[in-house]
Protein backbone atom coordinates (compact mmCIF):
# COMPACT_ATOMS: atom_id res chain seq x y z
CA UNK A 1 0.00 0.00 0.00
CA UNK A 2 3.17 2.21 -0.04
CA UNK A 3 2.97 2.99 -3.51
CA UNK A 4 -0.16 4.80 -3.38
CA UNK A 5 -0.08 8.72 -4.44
CA UNK A 6 -0.45 11.44 -1.55
CA UNK A 7 -3.52 12.77 -3.51
CA UNK A 8 -6.28 11.06 -5.60
CA UNK A 9 -8.33 13.92 -7.81
CA UNK A 10 -11.75 12.64 -9.07
CA UNK A 11 -11.99 14.60 -12.61
CA UNK A 12 -15.52 16.31 -12.25
CA UNK A 13 -16.95 18.47 -15.66
CA UNK A 14 -15.11 21.69 -14.66
CA UNK A 15 -12.26 20.44 -12.32
CA UNK A 16 -11.48 17.81 -9.55
CA UNK A 17 -12.44 17.31 -6.12
CA UNK A 18 -8.66 16.20 -4.15
CA UNK A 19 -8.63 13.55 -1.71
CA UNK A 20 -5.86 13.28 1.02
CA UNK A 21 -4.99 9.23 0.83
CA UNK A 22 -4.04 7.88 3.68
CA UNK A 23 -3.04 4.19 4.30
CA UNK A 24 -1.40 4.88 7.79
CA UNK A 25 -4.33 4.64 10.57
CA UNK A 26 -5.06 1.52 12.79
CA UNK A 27 -7.24 -0.62 10.15
CA UNK A 28 -4.64 -0.29 7.59
CA UNK A 29 -7.59 0.27 5.28
CA UNK A 30 -7.06 3.27 2.51
CA UNK A 31 -9.30 6.31 3.74
CA UNK A 32 -9.60 8.91 0.93
CA UNK A 33 -10.20 12.29 2.94
CA UNK A 34 -11.88 15.33 1.02
CA UNK A 35 -9.39 18.24 1.16
CA UNK A 36 -10.48 20.97 -1.46
CA UNK A 37 -12.81 21.29 -5.00
CA UNK A 38 -11.06 22.72 -7.81
CA UNK A 39 -12.29 25.08 -10.95
CA UNK A 40 -9.81 24.14 -13.62
CA UNK A 41 -11.76 27.27 -16.05
CA UNK A 42 -10.82 29.75 -13.59
CA UNK A 43 -8.26 28.56 -11.41
CA UNK A 44 -10.20 28.32 -8.20
CA UNK A 45 -9.11 26.42 -5.20
CA UNK A 46 -12.08 25.88 -2.34
CA UNK A 47 -10.76 23.98 0.62
CA UNK A 48 -13.38 21.59 1.95
CA UNK A 49 -15.07 23.23 5.22
CA UNK A 50 -12.85 24.96 7.46
CA UNK A 51 -9.87 23.10 6.56
CA UNK A 52 -6.78 25.08 5.43
CA UNK A 53 -4.14 23.94 2.63
CA UNK A 54 -0.82 23.35 3.63
CA UNK A 55 1.66 24.91 0.89
CA UNK A 56 2.09 21.40 -0.29
CA UNK A 57 -1.81 20.58 -0.45
CA UNK A 58 -1.32 23.99 -2.70
CA UNK A 59 1.91 23.08 -4.57
CA UNK A 60 0.45 19.01 -5.40
CA UNK A 61 -2.99 21.36 -6.79
CA UNK A 62 -1.45 23.56 -8.90
CA UNK A 63 0.87 21.04 -10.72
CA UNK A 64 -2.13 18.71 -11.26
CA UNK A 65 -4.15 21.68 -12.45
CA UNK A 66 -1.47 22.77 -14.93
CA UNK A 67 -0.90 19.05 -16.45
CA UNK A 68 -4.90 18.55 -16.82
CA UNK A 69 -4.90 21.61 -18.63
CA UNK A 70 -2.21 20.49 -21.08
CA UNK A 71 -4.07 16.98 -21.32
CA UNK A 72 -7.27 18.89 -21.77
CA UNK A 73 -5.67 21.13 -24.45
CA UNK A 74 -3.91 17.48 -26.56
CA UNK A 75 -7.45 16.30 -26.19
CA UNK A 76 -9.12 19.33 -28.43
CA UNK A 77 -6.43 19.20 -30.89
CA UNK A 78 -7.17 15.46 -31.07
CA UNK A 79 -10.95 16.04 -31.52
CA UNK A 80 -10.16 18.73 -34.25
CA UNK A 81 -8.28 16.62 -36.22
CA UNK A 82 -11.00 13.53 -35.85
CA UNK A 83 -13.36 15.82 -37.18
CA UNK A 84 -11.30 16.82 -40.01
CA UNK A 85 -10.79 12.47 -40.79
CA UNK A 86 -14.58 12.57 -40.16
CA UNK A 87 -15.29 14.98 -42.73
CA UNK A 88 -13.14 13.08 -45.48
CA UNK A 89 -15.18 9.67 -44.75
CA UNK A 90 -18.59 12.14 -45.17
CA UNK A 91 -17.08 13.43 -48.28
CA UNK A 92 -16.05 9.61 -49.36
CA UNK A 93 -19.92 8.86 -48.44
CA UNK A 94 -21.58 11.22 -50.46
CA UNK A 95 -19.64 10.75 -53.17
CA UNK A 96 -19.68 6.65 -53.49
CA UNK A 97 -22.50 5.79 -51.22
CA UNK A 98 -25.25 8.14 -50.31
CA UNK A 99 -28.63 7.89 -51.70
CA UNK A 100 -30.92 10.88 -52.89
CA UNK A 101 -32.64 11.17 -49.90
CA UNK A 102 -30.12 11.02 -47.60
CA UNK A 103 -28.19 13.84 -49.28
CA UNK A 104 -31.28 15.78 -49.30
CA UNK A 105 -31.55 14.75 -45.41
CA UNK A 106 -28.52 16.35 -44.80
CA UNK A 107 -27.03 18.67 -46.98
CA UNK A 108 -28.46 22.27 -46.06
CA UNK A 109 -26.88 21.20 -42.67
CA UNK A 110 -23.85 20.14 -43.81
CA UNK A 111 -23.33 23.53 -45.91
CA UNK A 112 -24.53 25.49 -43.69
CA UNK A 113 -22.13 24.18 -40.84
CA UNK A 114 -18.96 24.02 -42.99
CA UNK A 115 -19.58 27.60 -44.22
CA UNK A 116 -20.17 28.78 -40.68
CA UNK A 117 -16.25 26.91 -39.56
CA UNK A 118 -14.67 28.66 -43.26
CA UNK A 119 -16.36 31.89 -42.08
CA UNK A 120 -14.51 31.46 -38.47
CA UNK A 121 -11.18 30.05 -39.77
CA UNK A 122 -11.05 32.52 -42.38
CA UNK A 123 -11.17 35.72 -40.02
CA UNK A 124 -8.55 33.71 -37.39
CA UNK A 125 -6.31 33.78 -39.65
CA UNK A 126 -6.91 37.32 -40.96
CA UNK A 127 -6.40 38.26 -37.31
CA UNK A 128 -3.03 36.38 -37.20
CA UNK A 129 -1.62 38.17 -40.15
CA UNK A 130 -2.74 41.19 -39.13
CA UNK A 131 -0.85 41.13 -35.35
CA UNK A 132 1.96 39.50 -37.28
CA UNK A 133 2.65 42.27 -39.90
Amino acid sequence: MTDLPEYFFRVKENGATVFRVDTENRQRRIEMDPIANINIRNGEIKPQGDRVLTEQDRAEIEAWMAHRREVLAQRDVDDILRAVDHLNLVAQWAQSKATDAQLEEITDTLLLTMHDLRSVLVRKKAERLTSEG
